[in-house]
């Protein structure tokens, strides 16, 4: 049986799969089917919580002696929105103009598809790996992120499971291939304020209490004065009001409740902790001004609900690690990447408590748009990339 060796390939059997989050689509089954030839043990955990779907997961581990190297990332895809819009359909992986077009092309079936197709070709070159290399893979990074990467690094991790370092093969290029590898992310937190006033006729504003005066109030202490300047890793943190609502259709009523909605992505000048406590300071001190509520006694009557769980801030300083992935991409294409924390969060949040863990793939330009596609050339100089990397890592 031959070895899964081209990307190309690869990625058309993993696009032709539609695994729109939750469903696994047929794309797990089919990477099963590309690993066990090349030795892999292959396990597919599936993992519940209620009120959540159902999430099948793969872990596959081809094992050996020497240090081991963990790739991660996910086979599920966001939808697809308005098929007819497509110039090709998207999960047709129809070849146009040396790009391949389909859900899931870069964000992240092709990282996948390139880190298959390096492995089976050191497997052809060198016979077997000086370590041992495992996939862990999710059907749930564009979903809640429940019942995925989380609960199938506990489960591995309780197999007795341990390695020395990671990549996840996000797309991490902005522009180029080669133009960035990720060493760390911001932290992200997530609220809801909610105003409690108290309705009236708009022609008596005295006896209401007007919560469209507090939310202002209080939206303006979110976004003022800045957090803090940014440091040598991170740029500044960074809040942002996504929503600001009264539901009120009447014009001629004073409503009773107004919420926004923000999130935060903060850099290593905080903590999760830190930066909530700080945020609970603004909105207090904001709560008694009086500057848009003439005449009340009262300070804002508000209340605050983070929503999920904050994503931690976290920075990889494993050299080893960053210098020979950084070293792979300068001997294939002869550019430096730069090493960066921007963006956003990605599963190496989790992976971080585990093992040191960079991210590196695909360019993201279309990403979870209409047309997401790749250039044909881009999937083989990331899977030469990933060869490189294995053979000096293992080497």
């Amino acid at each position: 049986m031959s070895l899964p060796t081209d990307p190309a390939a690869n990625l058309a059997t993993l696009i032709r799969c539609p695994s729109v989050t939750p469903a696994e689509g047929g794309a797990l089954s089919a990477l099963e089917d590309m690993l066990k030839p090349a030795g892999f043990a292959v396990e597919r955990p599936v993992f519940s919580e209620d009120g959540t779907p159902d999430i099948e997961n793969l872990y596959a581990r081809l094992s050996g002696n020497g240090p081991h190297l963990m790739f991660a990332g996910h086979t599920d895809v966001v939808p697809v929105g308005d098929a007819a819009s497509w110039t090709h359909p998207p999960f047709a992986a129809e070849i146009a103009n040396g790009e391949m077009y389909g859900r899931g092309a870069v964000d992240m079936k092709g990282g996948i598809a390139c880190f298959v197709a390096a492995v089976a070709r050191h497997i052809e070159k060198h016979g077997k790996l000086k370590g041992s290399v495992s996939f862990l893979i999710t059907g749930d990074e564009e979903g809640p992120a429940i019942n995925g990467t989380v609960k199938l690094l506990e489960w591995a991790a309780g197999k007795g499971e341990k390695w020395d370092a990671s990549i996840v093969g996000e797309p991490t290029n902005p522009e180029k291939l080669g133009d960035m590898i990720k060493i760390g992310r911001r932290g992200s937190i997530s609220g809801i304020v909610t105003v409690n006033g108290r309705q009236g006729h708009v022609a008596y504003p005295h006896l209401a209490d007007n919560p469209a005066r507090g939310i202002v109030t209080l939206v303006e202490a979110l976004l003022s004065p800045a957090f803090d300047k940014g440091t040598g890793d991170f740029q500044p943190t960074n809040l942002e009001v996504t929503s600001i609502d009264i539901g009120n259709p009447a014009t001629n009523v004073i409503a009773a409740k107004a919420t926004a909605a923000f999130n935060i992505r903060f850099n290593d000048t905080w903590t999760a902790e830190t930066v909530q406590a700080e945020i609970h300071n603004r909105l207090d001190r904001a709560a008694g001004r009086r500057k848009l509520r003439p005449g009340r006694k009262q300070p804002i009557d508000y209340e605050i609900v983070w929503r999920d769980r904050p994503s931690h801030v976290f920075l990889t300083r494993d050299d080893r690690l960053i210098e020979t992935l950084t070293g792979s991409v300068e001997a294939v294409i002869g550019r430096t990447p730069a090493l960066s924390t921007s963006g956003g969060t990605s599963d190496a949040r989790f992976i971080k408590d585990y093992c040191p863990v960079v991210e590196f793939g695909l360019v993201g330009q279309t990403m979870h748009m209409v047309d997401e596609r790749v250039a044909l050339a881009d999937l083989e100089t990331l899977t030469q990339i990933y060869e490189r990397f294995l053979e000096d890592w293992f080497g």
